[in-house]
């Protein structure tokens, strides 16, 4: 009995060790004038993951602008001619200079808060290949389920009833789903989402006040 002891404290404190180095899951941070998003990324899209977080840790993101909002759908991100774009100067095709493949994953839809990676159109992008930097969240808003059938032969794709009545409830925007690469969530700050997508824009739903951020990967 005794010389079993010694093993049993062992087996603990190894176990004990091993639960405390668990992963972190990654996480950024963006601040903008109306409060901070912070943004869990999804290790089912490892591509988008690390892109995202290398531009982040190199200041990418820093004083680009949310260029394109639309209330009850998103707002969008991440080009880089928005820096020092001047008032009214249209904004959408700058980027990094190269693309990411896509990423689909049936359980990364587009629920309220979704990160997502814009993209250029089927016509001349037809693997719908995501931006090397632009990006939008979904603010969206509810669907019924007669909604939800219609988008659900268009597109091809099948939901559970538990993303049904999320949908139904929290709201978002399903019909770009299986379209666009969903690569992470808002798990705090969308307030921040809704004031933005609130904000009065030009014809080209561009805010008519710059709407700055900037994008820290949380240690």
């Amino acid at each position: 009995m005794k010389a079993s002891l010694p093993f049993f404290f062992l087996a603990l404190f190894l176990l004990g060790g091993f639960s405390s180095c668990k992963p972190k899951k990654p996480m950024v941070r963006i601040s903008t004038p109306y409060g901070d998003m912070l943004i869990e990324l999804y290790d089912g899209t490892p591509q988008h993951r690390d892109n995202f977080l290398k531009l982040a840790e190199e200041g990418f993101y820093d004083s680009l602008l949310f260029h394109r909002v639309m209330q009850g759908f998103m707002i969008q991100g991440g080009d880089p001619d928005s820096r020092h774009a001047r008032p009214g100067q249209q904004l959408g095709m700058g980027g990094p200079g190269y693309t990411i493949p896509a990423e689909f994953r049936p359980e990364y839809l587009h629920f309220k808060g979704a990160v997502a990676a814009a993209r250029q159109g089927d016509q001349v992008n037809p693997e719908k290949a995501s931006s090397g930097s632009q990006f939008y969240i979904v603010q969206g808003r509810p669907f019924t389920d007669a909604e939800l059938d219609q988008i659900e032969q268009r597109n091809g794709i099948h939901y559970t009833r538990e993303q049904r009545q999320k949908y139904k409830t929290e709201g978002g925007a399903p019909f770009l789903d299986g379209q666009y690469t969903v690569f992470g969530q808002v798990v705090e700050g969308l307030e921040v989402v809704d004031q933005i997508a609130a904000q009065t824009t030009d014809a080209a739903a561009r805010p008519l006040k710059d709407i700055p951020m900037t994008v820290k990967v949380e240690q």
